[in-house]
């Protein structure tokens, strides 16, 4: 046995004791971490550490087959190795307070340990048993085997409170403390074997192996490489746990120490105005006094960063704060984003003291502004809150915002205080905000599809992708409703995210069915501005396995046109993707032949308004003619929307249209209807789709 001499002996128990040590050292990093909150994650911490010490208890049981006479070449039953594994396993789970219950007394601490010592006894003592396959031969010594619970308990209860101690001053326990702790309790489970086979009295001679039993000397094997492979798996599990939690912890340190200032104005942010308005309201309370809080938002802020350049634009933001800081009392002001700015004025204040305010905040800002040899000038308008009468300190800036557009609405440059009736449209809003939010959540939205028509032959080439909302009480919501509220609140990029990654998904099932069919999306002046556009349009075509050819991206000409640089840029990337490019709704903005010959687009989209007067307005025809004759020599394809005369397809397909969308062909249809018309050809009118969309497709390529 263990302190015979032989060299055999002392190298198995070598290896007992190196796997008890990084069984326990796993088992106590398990435990290092902060107790989660979450069910599913505190039974990850415990799995974790069940599977690791409880590994390394089996293991150890293993190897004792090599430590006693005749059991290398006895037979260990299959299924009660597997029972003495989930037994260890078990006793693992019973986990150690982490760090935040490091108070907590010698309980807490001792549990654990004497859990532990336990199940080592238990395996080993259950282990000789199975392994005799005569137990009333064994001559017992109880005495010793409390013995070596004992010791093994004393010893974990050490590691523990080794790991304890360290934890009171720092929140992670040092590596040569826990490396210390963990050499513990390899020597407390390496004291649990010795003890049990000691307590036996007498060689444990096992019967020769059966046919489904393990032999002593593989059992001993497997015990090493098994146990080598599942705690280097719990190792991995362990640090991918560490890394999550590390990345966790920084983003809340981060968080936490998220600048209290504005970094371009230097004004308090809303974070910290709104512990300022909680103490006003507070005080204000206290001594039965008013409040005014005042919300500044620029009047046509835009052309300025157009006109000066951003850098310009950043100039006139430092300005006007610090023409408001010279207007407000201290602490009294701060940038709520963009161009819209927070005053709070305290000290009971009469509605006449906050118009006044107002007023020369506009008198302020209506100043010119310099920059680059060129005056500039801007206006603002301001909502006006006063507390309590206009609701309490949780709507005080939401009233403000609906008092400032109020006053935006009446034409700017103008202060406006807050009336319930202004709350009407923005409740309304919010309602469906919260609506939308759920459909997109609950997948509730759904895409409908208007197939496309090539002209000169009357054949389907592809169809447009049309967002549709059916609200549950509602009935059917607007596009032209719900897209500018997803704009405003900053859903649209979800929404639209999900319309590419559904678009894909649809063109995959219908190719998977057969039909080739190309789809076009729309994608707003919001994710234009998105720097992962590119890529996101791209996982999806290689999520679903979409060639890139089979995807259209439109995009409005207003939109292109908003920001030319950041257009162009955006439109490179997707040109580089390989899908189609679209300006939709063309003639309706005011893009030049000099911009719309750089862009990388492949076709134009005619807009519906001059569709439908074809048939009676002489102008209207000559700008149809004008536009298919400009893209014709710039090399593109014209796309004719709102089709739905017989007269105006004619006129179309007379002056050289290539393609041609509307009701007279079909009214959007679910991407089902689309496939049955396809394959069937059941559908609104005798149409046929071109052959090409039937073939195969050759293979996307991986980017």
């Amino acid at each position: 046995m263990m302190f015979d001499g032989a060299p055999g002996t002392v190298v198995w128990t070598g290896l007992s004791l190196a796997i008890g040590f990084a069984a326990t050292l796993l088992w106590l990093a398990w435990a290092e971490g902060v107790t989660p909150r979450k069910p599913a994650a505190r039974a990850g911490r415990w799995l974790g550490a069940g599977l690791s010490l409880g590994t390394g208890l089996w293991a150890i049981h293993g190897i004792t087959a090599m430590l006693v006479p005749g059991l290398a070449g006895a037979g260990f039953s299959a299924l009660g190795e597997a029972g003495l594994w989930v037994l260890g396993c078990a006793a693992g789970m019973a986990v150690p307070a982490g760090p935040n219950a490091r108070r907590a007394g010698l309980g807490p601490r001792f549990a654990p340990a004497a859990a532990a010592a336990t199940g080592a006894v238990a395996v080993l003592v259950l282990g000789t048993l199975v392994a005799a396959r005569s137990p009333a031969a064994l001559e017992w010594h109880g005495l010793v085997v409390l013995v070596a619970w004992a010791a093994c308990a004393a010893l974990f209860a050490a590691a523990l409170g080794l790991c304890h101690a360290a934890r009171r001053r720092d929140a992670a326990t040092p590596t040569h403390v826990r490396a210390s702790a963990a050499l513990l309790g390899g020597i407390g489970l390496v004291l649990a074997q010795q003890g049990v086979l000691r307590a036996t009295g007498a060689p444990a001679l096992g019967a020769p192996p059966g046919a489904t039993d393990i032999p002593g000397s593989v059992l001993a094997a497997l015990a090493l490489l098994g146990s080598t492979g599942v705690l280097l798996v719990s190792k991995q599990l362990l640090q991918r746990r560490s890394r999550a939690q590390a990345a966790l912890d920084a983003a809340r340190r981060e968080n936490a120490a998220a600048p209290l200032n504005d970094p371009l104005t230097r004004l308090p942010t809303r974070q910290l105005f709104d512990g300022a308005l909680a103490q006003a309201v507070r005080a204000a309370d206290a001594g039965n006094e008013r409040l005014a809080l005042l919300l500044v938002n620029l009047d046509g802020f835009k052309p300025i960063n157009q006109s000066f350049g951003h850098r310009g634009g950043d100039r006139v933001l430092r300005e006007v704060a610090s023409r408001l800081r010279a207007l407000a009392q201290p602490h009294g002001v701060a940038r709520m984003g963009g161009d819209e700015f927070l005053m709070l004025l305290s000290g009971d204040p009469q509605p006449d003291a906050a118009s006044a305010l107002a007023a020369r905040v506009i008198a302020s800002i209506g100043a010119p502004f310099t920059g680059e040899g060129r005056d500039a000038a801007i206006s603002c308008s301001v909502g006006v809150v006063m507390y309590p009468e206009h609701g309490a300190k949780s709507t005080m800036i939401v009233h403000a915002h609906a008092a400032m557009t109020a006053a935006k609405a009446a034409g700017g440059a103008s202060h406006a205080f807050f009336e319930p009736r202004m709350m009407k449209g923005p409740r309304d809003d919010i309602e469906l905000l919260r609506d939308l939010r759920g459909a997109l959540e609950r997948r509730e939205l759904e895409l409908c599809y208007q197939p496309k028509i090539h002209a000169p032959s009357g054949e389907v080439t592809g169809a447009e992708a049309l967002l549709r909302w059916h609200h549950p009480q509602r009935g059917m919501v607007s596009p032209v409703v719900f897209i500018p509220i997803a704009e405003r609140y900053g859903l649209i990029n979800a929404m639209g995210r999900w319309v590419i990654d559904e678009a894909c998904r649809q063109a995959r099932a219908w190719r998977d069915t057969g039909l080739r069919m190309r789809v076009a999306i729309n994608l707003s002046v919001h994710q234009l501005r998105q720097p992962d556009l590119a890529e996101w349009i791209t996982a999806a075509l290689q999520r679903h396995q979409i060639n890139p050819d089979l995807l259209t991206c439109e995009i409005t000409e207003s939109s292109a046109m908003d920001d030319i640089e950041m257009t162009m840029r955006v439109l490179g990337q997707l040109d580089r993707v390989g899908v189609h490019l679209s300006i939709d709704d063309f003639g309706t903005g005011h893009s030049s032949l000099a911009w719309l010959r750089k862009l990388p687009a492949d076709e134009l989209k005619i807009d519906r308004s001059f569709v439908m007067d074809l048939e009676t307005s002489e102008d209207a025809r000559k700008v149809a003619l004008a536009v298919i004759n400009l893209a014709k020599a710039l090399d593109l394809k014209v796309v004719a929307e709102g089709v739905e005369t017989e007269g105006q397809n004619r006129i179309l397909r007379d002056f050289g249209c290539d393609q041609l969308q509307g009701y007279l062909f079909a009214k959007p249809m679910s991407a089902k209807a689309l496939a049955l018309w396809a394959m069937n050809d059941v559908g609104p009118r005798t149409l046929n789709f071109r052959e090409s969309l039937f073939k195969e497709t050759a293979p996307m390529v991986q980017a």
